[in-house]
């Protein structure tokens, strides 16, 4: 695709939703990159981004941004049922597009939206931040460089404690792309594939456990892929006291990480990401290495590297000003949108079905 701007251009931003998503993890990252300036902000009712950010203009329709010619970029950070329709009008307006996860509800929304991104020669984009977790950037170097071995069997999970339900709550309700299998699961999938690419394989068991719950509150998911490699992700919001978030074991040693990435709780607090030392995480909470390679034995805390999730929209801006190579494809993303479908599809029927991605 050819690029309109030059390394000097300065790229306007839309941000549609200014809930949760727009407020902690759009809005403070976009602003820390230079060269991006935070245009509009869409909030339907409040005041709190004009508050936030005075020096954005605050709009109550999205409209007031697809039609406004300034605007290069617009970032979809509203409700996840609703990615695919205000992502298309977007597209339809000639704008480039960053949609928060998860991408769509469904591959087939993935797929028109794809198609018709490459239409409009628009780039499309998805907000898989977490690539830039520190904890999956240390899991990331050490499956790379090969330090444990031929790995046999990964864990990835995600534990919270939430036992009162929320159906009032979008997320908890029953409208498509909610539920913590669309909005945890879609993180380790998108992680998975990074590390391993598709699976041959994926057996699910997506329920709800909580008294009155009406959207998923747990899964329990194993991948499969050439044997003897098998890996298992899941979450749950009934522990209190959680697992390890990373286990790996391999032919030379082992890799045992707990705890979350520090930046989602910075960003909470109102922490900017261009301060110092952001995305550090205290040693108390770095991971076990315990591997044997070539004769040296490793048994000891492994540093885990700074998480750094400005640099999904550094990677955003060097594309569209430089043509850099987009760090999240549309297309990858889809990948993650199809195992989610079939993840569903494994826990209903209660058997384990190929991928075809």
């Amino acid at each position: 695709m050819q690029h309109e701007y030059d390394k000097t251009k300065e790229i306007r931003v839309g941000l549609v939703g200014f809930g949760f998503a727009g407020k902690v993890f759009h809005a403070p990252v976009i602003t820390a990159v230079p060269g991006m300036r935070l245009a509009k902000i869409v909030e339907r009712n409040g005041d709190s981004s004009r508050k936030l950010y005075p020096e954005s203009e605050t709009v109550r329709h999205v409209n007031e941004v697809l039609e406004d010619a300034s605007i290069d970029l617009v970032v979809v950070a509203t409700p996840s049922p609703t990615h695919y329709a205000v992502a298309r009008e977007a597209l339809l307006a000639g704008k480039h597009v960053v949609v928060e996860k998860p991408f769509t509800a469904t591959s087939a929304e993935a797929d028109e939206l794809i198609a018709l991104a490459a239409r409009q020669r628009k780039m499309l984009s998805v907000y898989h931040n977490r690539r830039w977790d520190g904890d999956f950037m240390t899991v990331r170097d050490l499956v790379n460089a090969g330090t444990l071995g031929r790995l046999v069997e990964c864990s990835l999970r995600w534990d919270r404690f939430r036992p009162v339900p929320d159906p009032s709550r979008w997320r908890e309700g029953e409208a498509a792309a909610a539920g913590i299998w669309y909005d945890l699961g879609v993180h380790f999938l998108d992680q998975v594939l990074c590390l391993f690419g598709p699976p041959e394989t994926i057996r699910a068991d997506i329920r709800s456990l909580r008294d009155g719950a009406v959207a998923d509150d747990y899964f329990d998911v194993t991948l499969e892929y050439p044997s003897p490699l098998i890996v298992r992700i899941g979450a749950s919001l009934l522990a209190r006291e959680p697992g390890p978030r990373y286990v790996l074991h391999g032919t030379n040693g082992s890799f045992v990480k707990h705890g979350i990435d520090p930046q989602e709780e910075a960003l909470i607090r109102g922490m900017s990401p261009a301060s110092s030392g952001w995305g550090v995480e205290p040693e108390a909470q770095w991971g076990r290495l315990h591997a044997q390679a070539d004769g040296l034995e490793m048994d000891g805390r492994l540093k885990t590297k700074a998480g750094s999730y400005v640099s999904y929209y550094r990677n955003i801006y060097e594309h569209l000003t430089a043509g850099a190579d987009l760090a999240v494809t549309a297309e990858q993303a889809r990948k993650s949108i199809r195992l989610l479908e079939l993840g569903l599809q494994s826990s209903r029927e209660g058997r384990t079905l190929a991928v075809r991605l």
